[in-house]
C-alpha cells in the first residue's frame, strides 16, 4: 500500500502506541491494522480507544452503540483513530432483589478491570468512556484514572419520565407499587398499566438515583464536557456531545493533559458538595473514595459524608424531591446547579476540566434562571443540610450511611427484627410480618459476606408501597439503591462477615439512628456485647468460586470505596508513562 501524506505529524515517542505501530519490528502489529481497512496514515496517528458498556441487558446502555459511532467522527475530525470496543454492565433495574443483585458492585472492578486491559494491551494512548448504568459510571471513571492517559467520560443520558395517572413516574414507583399491590392499594391491572409506560425510552433512571449523581459527578470533577451529562438519552444532543467529546480528547492530547491532573482532592470535594446539594445516592460514599484510589488520594466515606453534611441541599429532584433529570435539562443543566454552588462559595473554582478550562471558566457565562423550582440559590436551599450524612456509634464503629433528602423526622428509635439475607426480609414485607416501630436488620450482606454488597431497593419500595415508610427504619451491611427514600442506613461498619455490631444483634434488642447527632447505637452494655461477640462464629456462603468468590476474597471495606487493590499509591510505574 503506498505511503499516504499525513496531515499532521505527530510523534509518538511518548505514546503509548509506538509500541504497537512504529519501527520495523511492529511490521507484524500494522498487518492487523491494515486487515481492519486502516490506512497508514491512521495507524501513525494516535489510537484512541472508544469504550462503551454497550449491551441489549437494558434501556440504561441501549444508546451507547449509536453514540460511540459519533464520538468515533469526533476523534476522526481531529486528527486521531478511534478504536472501539465494549465492556460489561449489570443494571441493577434488572438485578434487584435476588441473587443477581449480587454481581452488581463486582461488575464496577471488573468493567475498570476490562478497561485497563484492553487499553494496555492494545497501547491505545488515549480513551473516551461512555457508560449507562449505576456501576458503570464510577468503573469508567476508575478506569481512566488508573491508565492515567488524557480521557473524556461522556454519559449515555437519562431516560424520559414516565406518565401514570397524570404524573411523571419511574421505576422506582413500579418498585414501591409491588408494595402497593401486596397491601391491595393497587389493582393487577393498575400494577400492569403502570409498568408499562413506566420507562418509556432509552437511558439510565430519570430520578437523581446511582447514574445520575455520578453523571452529575462526571461535570463537578472535571472528566466529562461541561453541558455533556444532561441531555436525555433518546434526544440527538447527546450526538453532537458525542462528538465534542471525540474532539476533545485529541485534543487533551496535544495539551498532555491527563486524568490526575484533573481529578485532584479538590475535584473530589467538589463532587462530594454536588452529590449533598442534589440529595444524590449514598452510592457516591463507596464511589467517590473509589476513584480517588486510582488517582493515589485517600478520600474515605468519613471525608465524603463531613462534606456532605454541611452542603446544602438545593436540588428538588426524586427520590426526596418531585423533579427529574429531564427537567433539570429543561433549566440549563448541571452547568446551573454548579452554578449555584460556585456563586454560595461551596465550590473550588479553580479546579480543571477536560477542556482545559476551570470550572470558574466554564461557569462565567453561565445565566442562574430564576422562573423555576428545580433548582434553588444556595441562599434559598430546601435545607442546611446535604442530602446525605454519615453516621457513626456502637452500631457502626467504622462508620454508616443514610440519605435525609425530603426526610422530616431525622431520628428513629425501634426494636429490632434481624435478618441474615435480604430475600427473608422481603418476605417478611410481604406477609407484613413486621409492625411499626421495628427496625430491619439485613445483615451478612457486606462486600465480603454478601458477597457482593446488593441493593435493597426491593425491600424499602415494598415498605413504602405498604404506606409504612416512616414508621420504621432499616439498617444494612449491604448498600441502597440511588432511588431508596425513607429511615434507611448502609454500607455499616464493620460488616457481620467481620464480626461487626452488627452480627451481634438479636430480635428485640433497643437501636436508636440520630441522624441529626450523627450516632447509630444499640442499647446494649459493653459487656453484654462482649460477650455476644465470644460466642459469634463466622459464616460461610455459597459463593465458594467464580468471580464473585474471586472478589470476596480481595475487597476492602465500605468507608474505603470497596476496592480491590491498593491504588496509584502503591504504583512503581504508570501506563501512561511506558
Amino acid at each position: 500500500m503506498p505511503p499516504e501524506t499525513p496531515t499532521e505529524t505527530w510523534d509518538k515517542s511518548r505514546l503509548p502506541s509506538r509500541h504497537v505501530t512504529e519501527g520495523p519490528d511492529r511490521a507484524p502489529h500494522r498487518s492487523y491494522y491494515y486487515a481492519m481497512g486502516l490506512t497508514e496514515r491512521e495507524i501513525h496517528q494516535p489510537l484512541v480507544g472508544v469504550a462503551t458498556c454497550w449491551n441489549e441487558a437494558a434501556p440504561c446502555n441501549i444508546a451507547l452503540s449509536r453514540q460511540a459511532q459519533s464520538v468515533k467522527k469526533g476523534v476522526n475530525e481531529a486528527g486521531g483513530t478511534p478504536r472501539e470496543f465494549t465492556t460489561i454492565t449489570v443494571t441493577d433495574g434488572i438485578a434487584m432483589g435476588h441473587q443477581g443483585m449480587k454481581s452488581s458492585l463486582v461488575s464496577r472492578e471488573i468493567i475498570a478491570d476490562s478497561v485497563e486491559l484492553t487499553v494496555r494491551g492494545h497501547g491505545y494512548d488515549a480513551l473516551v468512556g461512555l457508560a449507562g448504568c449505576d456501576k458503570s459510571l464510577p468503573g469508567m471513571m476508575m478506569a481512566m484514572l488508573r491508565l492515567n492517559i488524557p480521557s473524556v467520560f461522556m454519559y449515555g443520558g437519562s431516560i424520559l419520565p414516565g406518565r401514570f395517572q397524570g404524573r411523571d413516574v419511574t421505576v422506582v414507583d413500579v418498585f414501591e407499587a409491588v408494595g402497593q399491590h401486596a397491601a391491595g392499594r393497587m389493582s393487577d391491572a393498575e400494577l400492569h398499566e403502570l409498568e408499562c409506560v413506566a420507562c418509556p425510552s432509552a437511558g439510565a433512571c430519570g430520578g437523581q438515583f446511582t447514574a445520575n449523581t455520578m453523571a452529575t459527578v462526571s461535570e463537578a470533577i472535571g472528566l466529562a464536557l461541561p453541558g455533556s451529562a444532561g441531555a436525555p438519552a433518546p434526544y440527538e444532543d447527546r450526538d453532537r456531545w458525542a462528538v465534542e467529546s471525540g474532539r476533545a480528547v485529541v485534543d487533551l492530547l496535544r495539551r498532555r493533559l491527563r486524568p490526575r491532573d484533573i481529578v485532584t482532592r479538590r475535584a473530589l470535594e467538589n463532587a462530594a458538595v454536588v452529590v449533598g446539594a442534589t440529595g444524590g445516592s449514598t452510592n457516591a460514599g463507596l464511589h467517590l473514595p473509589a476513584i480517588a484510589n486510582e488517582a493515589g488520594i485517600r478520600f474515605t466515606m468519613d471525608d465524603v459524608v463531613a462534606i456532605m453534611r454541611r452542603t446544602p441541599y438545593i436540588a428538588d429532584l426524586k427520590p426526596g424531591g418531585k423533579y427529574v433529570a429531564l427537567d433539570v435539562h429543561r433549566i440549563g443543566g448541571i452547568p446551573v446547579i454548579l452554578k449555584a454552588l460556585l456563586d454560595g462559595g461551596l465550590l473550588h473554582g479553580d479546579c480543571l476540566s477536560v477542556n482545559g478550562r476551570t470550572l470558574a471558566e466554564n461557569l462565567a457565562d453561565v445565566v442562574f434562571p430564576t422562573d423555576q423550582d428545580v433548582v434553588y440559590p444556595v441562599s434559598r436551599a430546601l435545607s442546611p443540610t446535604g442530602g446525605v450524612v454519615g453516621l457513626r456509634g456502637n452500631l457502626a464503629p467504622e462508620g454508616a450511611i443514610v440519605k435525609i433528602a425530603g426526610m422530616k423526622n431525622l431520628r428513629f428509635e425501634g426494636t429490632a427484627l434481624c435478618f441474615d439475607r435480604e430475600e427473608d426480609a422481603f418476605a417478611a414485607v410481604q406477609a407484613h410480618a413486621y409492625k411499626a416501630g421495628d427496625v430491619f436488620v439485613i445483615r451478612y450482606e457486606g462486600p465480603k459476606g454478601g458477597p457482593g454488597m446488593r441493593e435493597m431497593l426491593s425491600t424499602t419500595s415494598a415498605i413504602y408501597g405498604q404506606g409504612m415508610g416512616d414508621q420504621v427504619a432499616l439498617i444494612t451491611d449491604g448498600r441502597f439503591s440511588g432511588g431508596t427514600r425513607g429511615f434507611c442506613v448502609g454500607h455499616v461498619g464493620p460488616e457481620a462477615a467481620l464480626g461487626g455490631p452488627i452480627a451481634l444483634l438479636r430480635d428485640g434488642d433497643r437501636i436508636v439512628i440520630d441522624a441529626e447527632a450523627g450516632t447509630m447505637d444499640v442499647q446494649l452494655s459493653e459487656a453484654e456485647l462482649a460477650a455476644r461477640r465470644a460466642a459469634w462464629q463466622p459464616r460461610g456462603t455459597d459463593y465458594n468460586s467464580g468471580a464473585i468468590w474471586r472478589y470476596a476474597q480481595t475487597v476492602g471495606p465500605a468507608q474505603f470505596g470497596a476496592v480491590t487493590h491498593p491504588g496509584a499509591a502503591a504504583e512503581t510505574h504508570c501506563y501512561a508513562d511506558i
